[in-house]
């Protein structure tokens, strides 16, 4: 089995645009041999099966649209009202406009999942534990709302995610549409203090 981190990778991240493009039945070892420039048979000397391509996959993409922790840190300077937790999402939407066909891919690991119980349980378990992070970030942190706030601005910013990278203008024109559907939101589910 091969070991070189830098080439398992790229490998990864060519999956992860390869699903993002084409779904998840698209996503074969050859297809992401192509994608990535690689010689036909690179992608199965690293992963044994497609479902550990698609287990290693979802931890890969989460790592990969994680925000950089200097800047978070930096945001979280500021005190923790909803105004920060408004910019916060803002910052979301921009890191999902600059790696789309990351978020496409999460989008089309759920819809995988929930053909395949072997890989909904995997993938379940790290969804979980992002939920949860994003709960005790909102909670430990301080920001208002709680628990319940923190799970209700999640769905509701997955759902616009989903809505804004699948149907480009369905729900707002342009990015100052968005911005202002963003900043509702948050002003709904986040109570000020």
């Amino acid at each position: 089995m091969a070991h070189n981190p830098a080439r398992r990778g790229e490998l990864l991240d060519a999956a992860t645009d390869l699903l993002a493009a084409v779904g998840a039945r698209g996503l074969t070892f050859r297809g992401v041999d192509e994608q990535a420039g690689a010689p036909t048979g690179t992608t199965s000397n690293y992963f044994r099966s497609r479902d550990e391509l698609l287990r290693e996959l979802c931890d890969h993409v989460f790592a990969r649209l994680a925000p950089d922790p200097a800047y978070v840190a930096d945001r979280l300077d500021a005190p923790r009202t909803r105004e920060l937790e408004t910019t916060l999402m803002h910052d979301l939407i921009e890191r999902a406009n600059a790696d789309r066909a990351g978020h496409l891919a999460l989008f089309e690991l759920r819809m995988e999942a929930s053909r395949h119980p072997a890989l909904r349980e995997v993938f379940t378990a790290r969804f979980r534990a992002n939920l949860d992070a994003i709960t005790a970030d909102h909670v430990d942190g301080g920001f208002p709302g709680g628990p319940e706030a923190a799970c209700v601005l999640y769905l509701a910013m997955t759902g616009l995610l989903f809505e804004h990278l699948t149907l480009p203008g369905l729900h707002a024109d342009g990015p100052e549409e968005l911005g202002a559907l963003v900043s509702g939101l948050v002003e709904r589910i986040v109570p000020a203090r």
